[in-house]
């Protein structure tokens, strides 16, 4: 006998309970490429400005460049470049070091900026423009860049801040849409979409490095300019804002989403101004932008610094060095999506809270890598265990997507994207942070000893962060994300409603 699907009581309707609705589906696809397209148009330079700059300032060529994938994702010290012969009729810029590292280094200043208002802007007008417009805006400013080269550095660096300044906007605005569709136990899964961007970056530098090869530097940004472009056309005709506006999303995918969704907030409406003392004095609130800013800080130094740490400690050839530093790339990707798919399934099978499931978790991404860094320590000038203990950090860092990294949706949906965006200002101050101390450390000074001290910065910075949340996090959704509901407008409180239900059940019986 076939087994019959529970039915919502309420409207009547068959809830098919399933991982592969079309439209949340589809909506789980679109993040995870407009991720991998968002770093795609944020590295493109790092590689284009190898070919950019004349010949005579390097040398290395072209196709290391592009292996040194990990490096040349540093902003602040990425200048590269190369011997190969030029396509005809590429211009070249007689750039100096100091200039290159300002283009290089203008993207943040716009970047800063847009994290905390495009979170608030996404909670009051919708993500779906907010991120879609700004991948637009995004994509369009890339296809300008090599006219604004032409023109004038100065030209070129306004093309690189505004740059900075619409990507700014994409990473804290879609934690409100996660809100409108991803039900609360099949979130975790979904934050491992954002770490696609890891993805993103180690596609379009080696694909970028060919290009410009054959056709030159300019090529590069026509290239990620249009894929923007064409993920954008896809983006505005593919997701909507709720399950509600979507035209095409079945009755049963609906409800079942919007039934989901109702279960983890109190009958209220969305407060129409931001709560922002209750945000600012809330520890849990603080657990997560603190955690993050941590977590943020040891991924961008280890990241950033490692091709520097395996040329001058572990005197690895520039090819070895490329593909050895792009292994945390992949295990923190594939952590992510593994740690989220778990997370989820702990979470469903309630044999554990969702609190103690979000602090497993970042104990995990968070407080190991740490001590990790302190094995570094002891045994980070032996070539084979430090890249080993080099990407098992990373890829144990992967599992904050079942941790701390969609904490905010747990307590407040409603504002989950100006947490987040709170939590990432901070973090981009970490990256620039993390650049200048290793570079104070370790200036004229490539020896063990200073990097142990990295390290040890490292580990605190790891462990303090985790010890924050373990203590201060939690998953109950906060009093403050909902607002009062009608019948509490009309005098009537919440816990007066559900004492007048019986007794309206028995009038009517």
């Amino acid at each position: 006998m076939k087994k019959e699907e529970p039915a919502n009581v309420e409207t009547g309707l068959v809830i098919k309970q399933t991982r592969s609705m079309n439209c949340s589906r589809i909506l789980n696809l679109m993040v995870l490429f407009g991720f991998m397209v968002n770093y795609m148009l944020r590295v493109n330079f790092t590689i284009a400005i190898v070919d950019m700059v004349p010949n005579h300032k390097q040398n290395v060529s072209i196709e290391q460049a592009a292996n040194f994938s990990t490096s040349s994702l540093n902003e602040t010290n990425a200048t590269v470049s190369w011997t190969q012969s030029n396509p005809p009729g590429v211009v070249k810029f007689n750039w100096s070091e100091y200039e290159q590292n300002m283009i290089l280094g203008s993207f943040f200043w716009g970047y800063v900026l847009t994290e905390l208002p495009g979170g608030r802007l996404a909670e009051m007008i919708g993500a779906r423009p907010v991120f879609g417009y700004s991948m637009l805006l995004a994509s369009m400013v890339t296809l300008l860049t090599p006219m604004a080269a032409k023109i004038s550095i100065y030209c070129l660096m306004f093309c690189r801040v505004f740059l900075g300044f619409t990507l700014g906007v994409t990473w804290p605005a879609i934690l409100p849409l996660a809100a409108n569709w991803i039900p609360p136990n099949e979130r975790s899964k979904f934050m491992s979409n954002m770490m696609a961007s890891t993805l993103g970056a180690a596609i379009t530098l080696p694909i970028c490095g060919i290009l410009i090869s054959a056709w030159g530097w300019e090529s590069a940004f026509y290239m990620t300019g249009l894929v923007g472009l064409a993920w954008s056309i896809l983006w505005f005709n593919l997701v909507f804002e709720t399950p509600a506006d979507h035209p095409r999303i079945s009755e049963y995918e609906r409800h079942y989403i919007e039934t989901e969704i109702a279960k983890q907030s109190k009958p209220g409406t969305k407060p129409k101004k931001l709560p922002w003392i209750q945000i600012l004095t809330s520890f849990p609130v603080w657990a997560i932008v603190i955690t993050h800013g941590a977590s943020v800080f040891g991924y961008f130094t280890i990241v950033n610094q490692l091709p520097t740490y395996m040329k001058y400690l572990l005197h690895y050839d520039i090819k070895s060095n490329g593909f050895l530093s792009s292994l945390p790339y992949l295990g923190k990707y594939f952590m992510a999506l593994f740690a989220g798919i778990i997370a989820d399934r702990l979470l469903n099978s309630e044999k554990i809270s969702k609190t103690m499931t979000r602090k497993i978790f970042t104990f995990i991404g968070v407080f190991t890598p740490g001590i990790l860094m302190i094995l570094q320590v002891y045994f980070g000038n032996n070539q084979v265990w430090s890249v080993m203990i080099f990407t098992i950090a990373l890829t144990l860092n992967g599992a904050v997507t079942g941790g701390y990294l969609g904490n905010g949706l747990d307590i407040a949906p409603n504002f989950s994207g100006t947490i987040f965006g709170m939590a990432n200002t901070l973090s981009s101050f970490g990256g620039s942070l993390s650049s200048y101390l290793v570079g104070k450390l370790t200036n004229n000074n490539q020896t063990f000893e200073q990097w142990c001290i990295v390290f040890w910065i490292l580990a605190g910075t790891y462990m303090c962060g985790a010890i924050v949340f373990l203590i201060f996090g939690t998953a109950k959704t906060l009093s403050w994300n909902s607002g009062p509901s009608a019948d509490e407008h009309n005098g009537i409180s919440t816990n007066e409603l559900e004492a007048m239900k019986p007794l309206k059940n028995s009038t009517s019986s």
